[in-house]
């Protein structure tokens, strides 16, 4: 089988790396890749949105199975084309995937369909987006509508942090057209979580549960980012409570989504609060989870080549999905200033050769003459799989410790809650 993945980070080097374990799969290509995957995947430099392109060289390289990476792939519609040309490829069409390039589109047909979310008020308008918040007070939370990088959301803890999120939006423009309109929605407390699940038509299999770890610094402080790392599982969440989440969230979208006619054949994430009257949807996204995939791939214990090519022929109920028992955690390395303004080039010294335990999930890297070099703000997500979250926490922190690059920063409690954490 030969495999084409799009996207060129952190997310797609787990799919990659995974893909290759895979006794099904004799070649892998990814676009445009990074600096980190020569060793399983063949580079070309196509952009994951140049989808007239990523069809030609599909038909050319006679590629048995594609899988799409990032939002903005799904989005420009590559799913769509693949399909009218009658190539295979994981994803959802892109009226589907407007569950996560919309999330007034989410919000509306979770509302619909019973699922479980905050309150919320979607804006095109500033003052009046700046009129309710006041009326609501804080803390309360402002979204960018559209797709922004995993940068669009503001937990606003006042109402001039809230304003200026608004201003920064609407006004200015930070994250360009997904600003244009707005979701304004009630602050929610509790246990956050990841579940990812792989899903075709009605047929919902979940995946392990992650923790993703958004805020730039410990302790939840600072802006929000791509993700800083993660862990999985999760024990402070009950099985119990993960059973609810498919039976009353992922299921039930699923449901809905078919009765829209948007047959949903993917991965369908969904962000949660664990809130103390039951899970409630923070969002939901169209694809594999960043940097949630470098945790829950590693725990995968079937052949994921078989899974996805099984989706795209809707063929999901005859499968059994085994996970490991081990634990994983991921570090991610950020380069200086991330996720503000960062400078790239920098030289990347003591990155490792993978183990079984031990992998280097490159995301924002480069080659330049021949070296390691930074290219973008997440530079590297560094992963540990061992017998329980404490040794697997270790493990990964040892091996941070060992890579350099000038200005390079992490966080330093990636997987305490999952430690310490009580049961919910």
């Amino acid at each position: 089988m030969r495999v084409l993945v799009i996207g060129g980070g952190g997310r797609e080097h787990a799919l990659v790396w995974k893909l290759m374990q895979s006794p099904r799969v004799t070649k892998v290509y990814c676009t445009p890749g990074n600096g980190g995957m020569e060793a399983h995947a063949v580079t070309p430099p196509i952009s994951p949105t140049d989808v007239e392109s990523l069809v030609r060289f599909a038909r050319e390289k006679k590629i048995d199975l594609t899988v799409v990476g990032p939002e903005a792939s799904l989005m420009a519609g590559v799913v769509d084309a693949f399909e009218r040309e009658g190539l295979p490829i994981f994803g959802p069409r892109k009226r589907a995937a407007r569950v996560e390039g919309s999330k007034r589109f989410a919000k509306e047909l979770m509302e619909k369909y019973g699922v479980p979310t905050g309150r919320y008020r979607t804006f095109t308008d500033s003052d009046a987006a700046i009129r309710y918040i006041r009326e609501q007070g804080a803390p309360i939370v402002v979204k960018a509508d559209g797709l922004a990088a995993g940068k669009g959301v503001f937990v606003a803890r006042t109402l001039d942090e809230a304003e200026k999120a608004v201003e920064d939006l609407m006004r200015f423009r930070a994250f360009g057209q997904a600003g244009e309109e707005i979701v304004v929605e009630e602050y929610l407390e509790g246990e956050e979580i990841s579940l990812m699940a792989f899903v075709d038509g009605e047929t919902v299999c979940p995946m392990v549960p992650a923790q993703d770890h958004k805020p730039v610094f410990d302790g939840d402080r600072g802006p929000n980012t791509g993700g800083m790392g993660a862990y999985s599982p999760v024990p402070q969440i009950s099985e119990e409570r993960i059973r609810q989440v498919v039976k009353e969230i992922l299921e039930p979208m699923a449901r809905g989504m078919e009765e829209e006619g948007l047959r949903y054949r993917g991965v369908l994430y969904a962000g949660l609060m664990m809130t103390d009257t039951g899970p409630k949807v923070i969002e939901f996204n169209a694809r594999f989870g960043d940097p949630e995939t470098q945790v829950v791939l590693p725990r995968l214990d079937s052949d994921l080549a078989e899974i996805l090519s099984a989706i795209t022929k809707g063929r999901l109920k005859e499968l059994s999905i085994r996970w490991k028992p081990e634990s994983s955690l991921c570090v991610v390395m950020a380069s200086e200033g991330y996720p503000g303004n960062y400078v790239k080039g920098k030289k990347i010294r003591g990155v490792f050769a993978d183990t079984r335990e031990l992998m280097v999930f490159h995301a924002g890297t480069s080659r330049e003459d021949g070296v390691l070099i930074t290219s973008g703000g997440r530079v590297l997500g560094v992963t540990s799989l061992g017998a329980d979250l404490q040794s697997a926490r270790e493990a990964a922190y040892r091996s941070v410790k060992s890579i350099d690059f000038e200005g390079a920063h992490y966080r330093k409690d990636i997987g305490i809650r999952g430690v310490k954490g009580r049961k919910v």
